[in-house]
């Protein structure tokens, strides 16, 4: 197999990630989530470019999932990264989070997940992000309420582009 020079590993991460851009540009455009529609973000605490409290980072040393729903405030978007408020046991809490420090995109309402290896800090500056884009069950650190009576559960479909990722 040939080596990759176009490195469509790293096109296909910044297309997934766009999808999260565009969700959040057009919620912070509204200042509203359209629908039932909620999301979790985890993301990478050590990340360069990510600011939060001491208080947080000192909670959630290495990676911490939110919550976009009911309270939040003052979201913007920019093309590398999100900025949003948020209130963590009644303390307000302004986090800026780099678009590359996502691991996990999750939206309940609809059974949508991306998720990202994003190596952390720590592990090898050499490993080659993956990426999957799969619609499943909420994984266990941000699990949401159990779906309401009647609602009827989607059919999962996985997508893995590891299969186009460089083989070393």
């Amino acid at each position: 197999m040939g080596q990759d020079h176009i490195r469509y590993d790293i096109l296909a991460q910044d297309a997934l990630r766009g999808v999260i851009r565009k969700v959040l540009s057009e919620v912070s455009a509204t200042a509203r989530l359209p629908g039932d529609h909620h999301f979790f973000i985890t993301f990478l605490t050590g990340a360069p470019g990510v600011r939060i409290s001491q208080h947080l980072k000192a909670k959630y040393p290495e990676q911490m999932t939110i919550v976009i729903q009911h309270q939040f405030w003052d979201l913007k978007v920019s093309d590398t990264q999100f900025e949003v408020g948020l209130s963590f046991s009644d303390t307000p809490e302004r986090l800026v989070i780099p678009f590359n420090a996502i691991r996990g995109f999750y939206d309940p309402s609809v059974n949508f997940e991306l998720e990202f290896e994003v190596p952390l800090a720590e592990e090898d500056d050499q490993s080659t992000a993956e990426i999957t884009a799969i619609p499943v069950e909420p994984v266990a650190k941000a699990e949401p309420t159990a779906p309401a009576e009647g609602e009827e559960k989607k059919p999962a479909s996985v997508v893995s582009l590891d299969s186009f990722r460089k083989k070393q």
